[in-house]
């Protein structure tokens, strides 16, 4: 028989799988792997400004990824720079900041704890919040699909349609940082990448439309979380990194596939 810890963990990766699986296709489709690393990155800031200010940590994570989010924006309208290496100065100059407020401040922080999470010491409450901030995340991105799906295939239609792309843009930042503030404690600020992009990347290969893709990645996401969990507690590795070598494998698998016979069968 599991022990109640183990079982929450599988209930609150799972329901966080369903969660980042959706919002990675966008991630994978718009080609913003850096983005979603440097709005990772950005909530050690969070944490650290979260202790000091004695505030909400998943608040002020939220707050601190929103405002990197928006700092790109800004940065992105005046074109001094490529976005790529906008995107690295942000990503590392928040990670650095982070790192030396949590040194000045005095206050001791379990860096290796935030950086790869810790999903076996998730309570019920933390499930709550998953799955009540899932609900929600998912809601918006619901309603937003087809303005983001249009504004990420084309903006300029998106645009001429009355779409308003910029919005949409900024609406799904917002949820990604929504979800990384959720996410930092489950699987850590390093790994919230890898389980939004790796599953979307593997539903890719085996997805004939966007919203197949969708649910694919929000499936192979919780398939990752389970194979990871249940590995770590075979071999007694750490669960946060065998959730994401698991969902390697499952990416891995999906090349060996010849998943093209496959999809042409699922089109006709």
């Amino acid at each position: 028989m599991l022990e109640d810890f183990f079982t929450r963990a599988v209930i609150a990766g799972i329901g966080l799988a369903l969660v980042t699986g959706p919002l990675g296709c966008f991630i994978v489709w718009r080609r913003m792997a850096y983005f979603g690393d440097t709005m990772a990155h950005s909530a050690l800031l969070g944490v650290a400004l979260s202790l000091v200010l004695q505030v909400n940590m998943t608040l002020g994570v939220f707050i601190i990824a929103a405002a990197v989010a928006g700092a790109l924006l800004l940065l992105q309208r005046r074109q001094t720079l490529s976005t790529d290496a906008l995107l690295g100065i942000l990503s590392h100059s928040a990670l650095a900041i982070g790192l030396v407020v949590a040194f000045l401040s005095g206050i001791r922080v379990d860096l290796m704890g935030f950086l790869f999470g810790d999903i076996l010491a998730v309570s019920v409450t933390d499930i709550v919040v998953i799955y009540l901030g899932g609900l929600v995340i998912l809601a918006v991105l619901a309603a937003m699909w087809r303005p983001l799906l249009a504004a990420t295939v084309n903006a300029e239609v998106a645009e001429a349609e009355g779409m308003r792309p910029e919005v949409t843009r900024i609406v799904f930042m917002l949820l990604l940082a929504s979800v990384i503030a959720i996410a930092m404690k489950i699987v850590g600020v390093l790994l919230i990448t890898a389980l939004l992009i790796i599953p979307a990347a593997t539903a890719r290969r085996l997805s004939a439309t966007p919203e197949q893709m969708a649910l694919i990645s929000a499936g192979v996401g919780a398939l990752a979380v389970a194979g990871g969990l249940f590995g770590s507690l075979r071999f007694d590795t750490p669960s946060g990194p065998s959730i994401v070598v698991a969902a390697l494998a499952l990416f891995l698998i999906s090349i060996a596939l010849p998943v093209h016979l496959w999809r042409a069968r699922r089109e006709a």
